[in-house]
């Protein structure tokens, strides 16, 4: 078995590596402190083919695997764990559109997506429903045209920032099967935003709620079947979860390779802290869980590119345990940094903050436990 990355791989990640250290993680602080990432950034990810990482060629889209996107998402994330999270929402909503989407359709949307002239969010949770997806209860009524929508959603990353939102909403009350997935211009009428929520972490993502009053859609921005709309998520979800997880790994290697140079220089009882035979253990510790994460969640990725049985499976599994490994890391990052780590100047506080939401989005970790073990339970 070959752990290695080829040397395509390698190319890619120090690509992505290179364009993080020099255009994001400069001006990481000051976007955060912003609440807002400058648009004229994402073109410039597109020129590096990162607007549709895994949208296919015949499309126009880089066409990579599970696997090599993982590599950008924990090299972007190394500058930015928010902004990186963000690219992988608007891939995650590329890939669903060239997946499913109508040959019409993608004629249509896809050029402007891959270039992200078009920035895309994902629209599935709903003030009332969040783990349990398939309550939700935004409505798409249709017409002699097309669709009106009625409805909320929430916590969405790019509400109000974002040029289309790829929406599940309800067609039918047939539970999960009533369930489609739709394609939402900025600028449609009926459509608004609640204002910029407040939130612990990703500040430099706006997220806000997404409303639907009497919005009105044209039928040829119905993405795939009716009633399929759950299945397509939950599909993308599987990716998504990938790269968050590599976000994560990203961050937290950040910020262990921060923490060392932090401890070579840090004096203490007339020698440098990483002497101490204590804090090497909890060095040791941090790399053992790291490298531990990162071989997961490469076997995790390379299932759902190879489309093994298990795949699901195994993204939670990756998703899980990746994602908590990433939070306990920076937390004892910042411990390491003692009272610094607590100061906004060593960027350590910002990766906590930034991670911990990683447990909750793309499906819960809790969740990810149920996934588990009914699989485990179905095949005993």
């Amino acid at each position: 078995m070959d752990f290695a990355l080829t040397e395509e791989q390698t190319a890619i990640f120090d690509m992505a590596h290179a364009f993080g250290q020099e255009h994001i993680a400069p001006h990481a602080r000051s976007w955060e402190a912003e609440g807002t990432i400058p648009k004229e950034i994402w073109p410039q990810l597109a020129e590096l083919g990162f607007g549709g990482l895994y949208v296919s060629e015949e499309s126009g889209g880089s066409g990579l695997t599970r696997l090599d996107a993982t590599l950008v998402f924990e090299a972007l994330s190394m500058a930015c764990p928010s902004v990186a999270a963000f690219l992988s929402i608007h891939n995650m909503c590329a890939k669903m559109i060239d997946a499913f989407g109508s040959d019409e359709m993608k004629a249509r949307v896809l050029p402007d997506v891959l270039t992200m002239k078009t920035v895309l969010s994902y629209c599935l949770t709903e003030p009332g429903s969040g783990s349990d997806a398939a309550a939700l209860k935004t409505r798409a009524e249709r017409t002699n045209d097309g669709y009106t929508l009625n409805g909320t959603k929430a916590f969405i990353s790019g509400g109000g920032y974002s040029d289309a939102y790829v929406c599940m909403v309800r067609t039918s009350d047939d539970g999960a099967n009533g369930v489609s997935t739709v394609y939402v211009e900025d600028g449609t009428p009926g459509l608004s935003f609640g204002g910029l929520e407040d939130k612990m972490g990703w500040r430099s993502q706006p997220t806000a709620q997404v409303q639907f009053d009497d919005c009105r859609i044209p039928a040829e921005n119905l993405v795939g079947e009716e009633g399929r709309g759950f299945r397509y998520a939950m599909m993308g979800l599987d990716g998504g979860r990938l790269n968050i997880s590599a976000c994560s790994l990203g961050a937290a290697q950040t910020a262990l390779s921060a923490t060392l140079d932090y401890m070579g220089e840090r004096k203490a009882f007339g020698q440098s802290i990483d002497q101490f035979q204590g804090l090497q253990f909890r060095l040791a510790d941090m790399e053992i869980q790291l490298q531990a994460a990162r071989t997961f969640l490469r076997q995790a990725a390379w299932k759902l590119d190879q489309g093994a049985p298990d795949a699901t499976k195994f993204c939670a599994m990756a998703k899980k345990f990746v994602t908590e490994a990433g939070s306990r890391v920076v937390d004892q990052c910042l411990q390491l940094h003692g009272g610094y780590g607590y100061l906004a100047d060593y960027g350590i506080e910002k990766l906590v903050r930034d991670l911990r939401v990683h447990q909750i989005l793309e499906g819960t970790n809790e969740i990810m436990r149920v996934i588990v073990a009914r699989d485990m339970l179905k095949n005993r």
